[in-house]
């Protein structure tokens, strides 16, 4: 398109700085001197997809071959979609502005399961058939990662191929796959046989479904010489990966507008309604030594003055107190500040927040996720109320006024008893700052409670639960509200329709593909923004189908069942997560994987947490 007219059609959306390309370390290349062109799809705003270290990470690693140029494209938001339609302007890469229908591979990154009529309204966009069926050619290839794919059925139809876990190399081999049948002429169905025998790449369209009266899964079979079950990949070692040396640095504020340093995957805790905390096991550590180098360069090459230490769980790194300290000798002298996300109460200490005084004085914020002991044992989360208290007066003696608690809401087992303790927790800490002799003196405390609805989520070992109603989710709301009595506490939620579709969608097989298509035909997109989302939409579109969505969030499922994804091998094994779930029911905790092996069967990689010495 013309350069004049396309800034001219910029200046009449909000937000142009989304569209516009041209940041500083972004990557331009020779179209002609590249064998593949790879256009990385985030398939929500510019703003959330910059944020995304996975995004971050892969861009720059195919970027650092000469043969691969990758190209960034996110969702154009309601009003650019309305210009590029009315235009007829088709989906572009925001490096060189050229439609992604002539690129090798369109690649997805599914980060949430109310991201997926995005996706095939980024397909419609560019020009490109939804199905994977109807795109008979070798390219494009639509192909998607990320931890929405550990299901990836719901959207069987319409990508040709899955990568399972971690991409940093399976990514690049089935690249290099492609470019050898690229140049041999071969078919389409030729490349993706040979693709299906790479560890870590699923294959749908190789795999054939039988249902049951009931609606259950009877049988999922492998056609030909296809491996009966696909394993994710992971990589072994973080210290010798691939990580990139620079980041694009946005024109416009983004969510996370910082370094994003990468201090290790997986978790040790075992909370069982969390999918992250399985689908990334066995836990793998990067060196203080490459944390330090690697976030030290990141800053000098971006000019950002703020780092933020990523992983599930930081303060389960081992050696972040000498982490911390060697980055103090050079964060202070430049002024970067750290941010620490994701602190765990029971191993909170005094050390840690005082050097967490040294970086920055803000709210602290730690997810007890259950108002009771009871309920806490039959989660998992292995934390007891007099750790929370302690760990906040802790945080009242350093200084601190602000905490941010995060709470679940209709979890298996959960009472009305339950929903008080919340209420009565949050009480007990405004309580404790105000017994506190040395608590800063003419501040008043301020408690946050954030509470969102449970959604059982694959490979876990709340898999096999129902979700409750959204009639039932909106009355626990308001009964938990009604149990808050001062000001001092604040309390949100998220919106109950929105987790009921993402219950639905986050269980579902392909049978749900014809309801994504028809939702997205009825104009569905941005599910997850609460002005786009439209729950009557959707179920017109179940109906349509003669698809209960009930059937998929809110019934139980039997252990012996299949599922969806029981094909798909995340190391987790599904007689643990059976345990796991007999074991919340009986209200027994699991230790974490430091303290005795669960035997989950995350030590087949033979790395990891898993052949530590305890």
């Amino acid at each position: 398109m013309d350069t004049k007219k396309f800034e001219a059609l910029l200046l009449s959306v909000q937000k142009p700085g989304r569209y516009s390309g041209g940041e500083i370390n972004s990557v331009i290349k020779d179209k002609q001197k590249v064998d593949v062109r790879f256009a990385f799809c985030f398939p929500d705003t510019y703003e959330i997809g910059m944020s995304h270290l996975g995004m971050k990470i892969l861009y720059s690693q195919f970027n650092s071959r000469e043969d691969i140029w990758c190209e960034r494209v996110f969702a154009p938001w309601t009003d650019f979609e309305e210009v590029m339609r009315r235009e007829k302007l088709p989906l572009f890469a925001l490096e060189s502005r050229d439609p992604i229908k002539d690129f090798d591979f369109i690649g997805f990154t599914l980060q949430y399961e109310m991201a997926y009529t995005n996706v095939l309204n980024m397909l419609d966009l560019a020009g490109v058939p939804l199905k994977s069926k109807d795109r008979k050619e070798l390219s494009p290839l639509v192909v998607a990662g990320g931890p929405c794919a550990c299901n990836p059925e719901p959207l069987a139809d319409f990508v040709d191929i899955f990568f399972l876990g971690e991409g940093e190399e399976v990514d690049l081999e089935v690249i290099d796959l492609y470019k050898e049948h690229k140049k041999k002429g071969s078919s389409k169905e030729e490349f993706l046989k040979a693709a299906a025998k790479i560890e870590g790449v699923y294959v749908p369209s190789l795999y054939d479904l039988e249902y049951n009266p009931d609606g259950t899964i009877a049988s999922l079979s492998a056609k030909g010489d296809t491996p009966k079950s696909v394993k994710k990949r992971i990589i072994k070692n973080l210290d010798k990966v691939y990580y990139p040396d620079s980041f694009v640095v946005p024109f416009i504020e983004i969510v996370h507008d910082r370094v994003v340093e990468e201090v290790f995957r997986g978790c040790i805790r075992g909370c069982r309604f969390c999918q992250a905390g399985f689908i990334y096991r066995p836990v793998r550590e990067k060196s203080a030594e490459t944390v330090n180098r690697q976030a030290k360069c990141l800053c000098e090459n971006t000019g950002y003055d703020e780092i933020s230490l990523s992983s599930l769980s930081t303060s389960d790194y081992r050696e972040i107190e000498p982490l911390l300290s060697k980055m103090l000798d050079w964060t202070e002298k430049s002024h970067v500040s750290m941010a620490l996300p994701s602190l765990r109460i029971d191993n909170f200490s005094e050390e840690l927040l005082e050097k967490i005084n040294h970086v920055r004085k803000s709210g602290l914020t730690f997810a007890p996720e259950a108002g009771t002991q009871r309920l806490r044992d039959v989660i998992n989360k292995n934390v007891t109320e007099d750790e929370i208290i302690n760990t906040c007066k802790m945080a009242f003696a350093g200084g601190y006024t602000a905490v941010k608690l995060y709470f679940m809401l209709g979890l298996p087992t959960e009472t009305d008893e339950d929903l008080k303790g919340i209420a009565d927790l949050g009480q007990k800490i405004v309580d404790t700052y105000y017994s506190m002799p040395n608590k800063p003196k003419g501040k008043s405390v301020s408690v946050s409670i954030s509470v969102s609805t449970f959604v059982p989520k694959p490979f876990t070992p709340f898999q096999f639960e129902p979700q409750i109603t959204e009639e039932e989710i909106r009355r626990r709301q308001e009964y938990l509200k009604s149990c808050i009595t001062t000001r001092k506490i604040s309390l949100s939620y998220h919106d109950s329709s929105t987790s009921f579709l993402e219950g639905v969608l986050a269980r579902g097989d392909r049978r749900l593909g014809a309801v994504i298509e028809k939702a997205f035909l009825s104009g569905c997109r941005f599910d997850s923004w609460t002005e786009c989302f439209n729950l009557e939409k959707w179920l017109a579109a179940f109906e349509s189908c003669g698809i209960s969505p009930e059937f998929y969030a809110n019934r139980k499922r039997e252990y012996s069942e299949i599922n969806p994804w029981d094909h798909l091998d995340y190391a987790v094994t599904k007689s643990f997560l059976i345990k796991e779930s007999k074991l919340a029911h009986s209200e027994q905790t699991t230790p974490n994987c430091r303290e005795k092996c669960a035997g989950c069967g995350a030590n087949c990689y033979g790395e990891g947490v898993c052949f530590e010495n305890r």
